[in-house]
């Protein structure tokens, strides 16, 4: 079974370790040589939250975010190299690009998808719920390999911090881009994750992986003594 890779990344003053049980959902047979990653940010000076210190990945000027509320895209842009780092790391241990997968909520949602469109590679796919985090100008430098990621885009309706509408900013921009994605709204669900989401992430992701080589030809290798044993 080839190996597989989900960097999951949290929200807005939240921390790694406290979203480690979302993998418990995760049971398919499929997911099983899968390493996740739950990593923390770094603790920042945030702007919407009166400049105190907080776990970040970058600034947020206010909140509740709506379409067209502003950004850091300076930050945004140095905590994607940060992303990129977790992902070159793991492509380096021999995890193939198709089969690692970017997953975040909220402020980790919006890095979710920058960290998609601007890595260098084809991945196996961002799964968010978020906001985008810069503007049209910066779809110029996003990589043609990049825009070819799948993206699930998802969002509750009564979302009351990132507001609906902010979520649903991100489809004309997706398009603009030339980005293949795949919109999921929540009727009812507010600024949270419910099992109903994650359950169809874990099926969007498993339709997605890639078998390793040496399966196919496993596969093929049967194929072939059967065809000889019926001659």
């Amino acid at each position: 079974m080839a190996r597989s890779f989900i960097l999951w990344l949290h929200g807005l003053g939240d921390s790694g370790p406290a979203n480690e049980h979302i993998k418990m959902v995760f049971k398919s047979p499929e997911l099983s040589n899968t390493r996740w990653l739950f990593p923390s940010a770094p603790p920042n000076p945030v702007t919407c939250n009166n400049g105190w210190v907080m776990p970040s990945w970058f600034d947020v000027p206010e909140l509740p975010f709506r379409a067209g509320s502003p950004f850091d895209e300076g930050s945004v842009l140095e905590a994607v190299k940060n992303v990129h780092a977790i992902i070159d790391q793991e492509i380096a241990e021999g995890t193939s690009p198709e089969n690692v997968f970017i997953c975040g909520l909220s402020q980790g949602g919006a890095l979710t998808l920058a960290s998609v469109l601007l890595y260098p590679k084809t991945l196996g796919g961002g799964s968010a719920s978020g906001w985008v985090p810069f503007s049209s100008s910066v779809i110029s430098q996003f990589p043609e390999e990049a825009k070819k990621t799948p993206i699930l885009w998802s969002h509750g309706t009564d979302d009351k911090l990132v507001l609906f509408e902010a979520g649903q900013a991100a489809l004309p921009f997706l398009q603009q881009a030339g980005v293949t994605c795949e919109f999921k709204a929540y009727p009812g669900l507010g600024h949270s994750i419910c099992n109903k989401e994650l359950l169809y992430i874990e099926s969007w992701i498993k339709r997605r992986l890639k078998k390793s080589p040496s399966s196919t030809c496993l596969h093929l290798s049967c194929l072939k003594t059967i065809f000889h044993s019926v001659d």
